[in-house]
């Protein structure tokens, strides 16, 4: 039966805002989650008839997609929203996901293969492609069987980097957009890719009326891959000299041009700050500051162990402070929040064993019978994050490459006494928060390890300042206006 088109919005991501527990008797249980897709969504309101297409990732979630059909999931699943939940097979779905979309797109738009002996780009890799792009033709024919004549779609991530270009071809009168929320590589790294990949995954998103991006910088590397891989017209700015030569603002490609767009995605201060103040949190922060230990400071990071967050570098730059710099110990505790991130994957489960052996190695070379240098925390609890944003001192947050970085934007406003952010210039956050950060080299031990003391150094009122405009700075495109803001300009 075919589905009738009634949606004038619609939102396509790999993740939707439900996933399923399948029960042993057949029962399904649903949990709704968060961020900032979900925000952005209820800002339209329930009356805008918007659809949310997105994968089935578990087998839960399978069973709740085969039992809605083609139709909507139960709306009170998932908080009156309409989302259609696709049942993609479950060996193209990894393929896909774990092969492609983690494996390689991730890798290089945040510069992370150990290029002497990866990648390699043989023929496992090109089935895996295929169901790439397979996956992203469910999309792009779900989307096109939703929407009203002229929607508007809006398409989040590396997942679905073809979907412009597919859903163009079904349904050339939408109005598409593409949303990155990862880095974008510069040409030379992102032709690592296969020469048709590279080009393939332009064109798809080239496809789209617009491109987004988190920040002016990835939006710029976008566009040169452009002109260096698909030899496109870029289309710029005039800069003060008005030469021309200013940020991009369009790619022009084979009769048709794909509008630039920059929404750097703030932090929801309502919701944290009031999150933040709940007995749960109440209840952890009294644990965290037992912990921790009566007048001693804090270095609080919060962090999946995905290898672009540089845990580890993190790690030695707090030993080698305590190495240069013993006047810190048994004076500060470095709380670090490593939630294990992508354990399917070999190398992810090797990175999160190697941040565990490194703390503790730190404990035992340095910890004394009342102090634990390092408080390893690996199980994932939001409660306690907020917690430790709330009684940070120090903040470190120092990725190799991070499309934003939310931590970095909500620890200023949650932080009760003020927070010191030592951040790394390549995390995006740093176009917007860099004055008020002390700013690092990721790859840099020693000068993290400086920047480190001289956060603890800090005095209170200088540290106090700096937080209010790091706050200021960071919800200053909250969610819901992040998401408006994309849907007026389409």
């Amino acid at each position: 039966m075919a589905v009738p088109r009634t949606a004038p919005i619609l939102v396509a991501s790999n993740r939707g805002p439900v996933s399923y527990t399948l029960g042993e008797d057949g029962s399904l249980t649903a949990r709704r989650g968060g961020g900032g897709l979900v925000s952005g969504l209820s800002a339209i309101g329930p009356d805008a008839n918007a659809v949310w297409v997105c994968a089935a990732l578990g087998e839960g979630d399978r069973e709740a997609a085969r039992r809605a059909g083609d139709s909507h999931l139960n709306p009170g699943d998932t908080g009156g929203q309409q989302v259609r939940m696709l049942d993609i097979a479950p060996d193209v779905f990894a393929a896909a996901y774990n092969g492609i979309a983690n494996s390689v797109l991730w890798f290089v738009h945040h510069l992370l293969y150990q290029t002497p002996v990866e990648p390699v780009f043989d023929a496992e890799f090109a089935d895996q492609w295929a169901a790439y792009e397979s996956y992203n033709a469910a999309f792009a024919e779900a989307l096109a069987e939703e929407a009203v004549d002229e929607a508007v779609v809006l398409v989040q991530d590396y997942h679905l980097a073809l979907v412009p270009a597919m859903l163009r071809e079904l349904r050339p009168d939408l109005r598409i957009g593409h949303f990155s929320h990862t880095p974008w590589a510069p040409p030379d790294y992102y032709r690592l890719l296969p020469d048709d990949v590279a080009a393939g995954v332009l064109r798809g998103i080239l496809g789209g009326d617009r491109a987004a991006f988190l920040t002016e910088r990835w939006a710029g590397a976008f566009a040169d891959c452009c002109a260096a891989v698909l030899g496109a017209e870029i289309v710029r700015d005039e800069d003060s000299d008005g030469d021309g030569d200013g940020p991009p603002t369009a790619v022009r490609f084979e009769g048709r041009e794909t509008r630039l767009g920059v929404h750097g995605l703030g932090a929801d201060a309502d919701f944290l700050r009031q999150r933040s103040r709940q007995a749960d949190v109440d209840e952890r922060l009294t644990s965290l500051r037992a912990q921790i230990g009566p007048d001693r400071k804090s270095i609080v990071r919060v962090d999946r162990t995905e290898l672009s967050k540089n845990i580890v570098r993190g790690l030695l730059a707090y030993r080698r402070l305590l190495e240069t710099h013993p006047e810190w110990r048994e004076r500060v505790v470095h709380v670090a929040f490593a939630y294990p991130s992508r354990q399917d994957l070999a190398v992810y489960r090797d990175y999160t064993e190697r941040v565990r052996r490194l703390a503790d190695e730190i404990n035992a070379e340095y910890g004394t019978e009342g102090w634990t240098p390092v408080a390893l925390h690996v199980k994932d609890d939001f409660a306690r994050s907020l917690a430790a944003y709330r009684l940070a001192d120090v903040a470190l947050v120092n990725p190799i490459r991070d499309g934003m970085n939310l931590v970095a934007k909500e620890v200023p406003v949650v932080s009760e006494r003020g927070c010191a952010l030592v951040l790394s210039r390549e995390a995006g956050a740093y176009a917007e928060l860099g004055d008020d950060a002390l700013v690092v080299n990721p790859y840099d031990v020693e000068a993290t390890a400086r920047a480190l003391d001289e956060a603890l150094r800090m005095s209170d009122g200088e540290r106090a300042d700096r937080t209010k405009r790091l706050a200021a700075a960071a919800t200053a495109l909250p969610p819901q206006a992040w998401f408006l803001a994309q849907l007026r300009a389409l």
